[in-house]
C-alpha cells in the first residue's frame, strides 16, 4: 500500500473567524467555504476546516490519506495491520473510510 497525505482537517468552533484567520492573516487561498466545511488550496495537501462537535472538539486535527485502491486496502486490512472504525462507503463524491493510527487516533482514508 502506498498512501499519500491528502487532507489535514482542523475542527473549529467559529467557522467565520477560522476562515478569516487562515485566509486574511496567513494568506492561504480559499478554495471553498460553507458553514460546516471549508477548504484552502495549499498544494498537494488540502487544509480543511470542519465544524467542531462533541466527538471532534475545537482545536483538534485529523489526517486524511489517499490510496489508489481503497477496496483492496480494506480487503487486506488484517495483512496490513489496519483497524477500520468505519468501512468504505460513498461520501461526498468519493469512497471514504476511517482507520486508527499507531497511537489510536482516527484518520480518514479515501480511494
Amino acid at each position: 500500500m502506498q498512501a499519500r497525505l491528502t487532507y489535514v482537517i482542523k475542527y473549529v468552533a467559529d467557522m467565520d473567524r477560522a476562515v478569516a484567520f487562515h485566509r486574511d492573516t496567513l494568506g492561504l487561498p480559499l478554495k471553498f467555504q460553507s458553514p460546516f466545511w471549508t477548504e484552502f488550496a495549499t498544494g498537494d495537501t488540502t487544509l480543511a476546516l470542519h465544524a467542531a462537535s462533541e466527538k471532534n472538539p475545537a482545536g483538534g486535527c485529523q489526517l486524511g490519506f489517499g490510496v489508489s485502491n481503497l477496496a483492496d486496502v480494506y480487503a487486506r486490512r488484517e495483512e496490513l495491520g489496519l483497524t477500520f472504525t468505519a468501512e468504505p462507503m460513498q461520501q461526498h463524491g468519493s469512497t471514504l473510510a476511517r482507520i486508527l493510527d499507531s497511537e489510536g487516533a482516527e484518520c480518514s482514508i479515501s480511494g
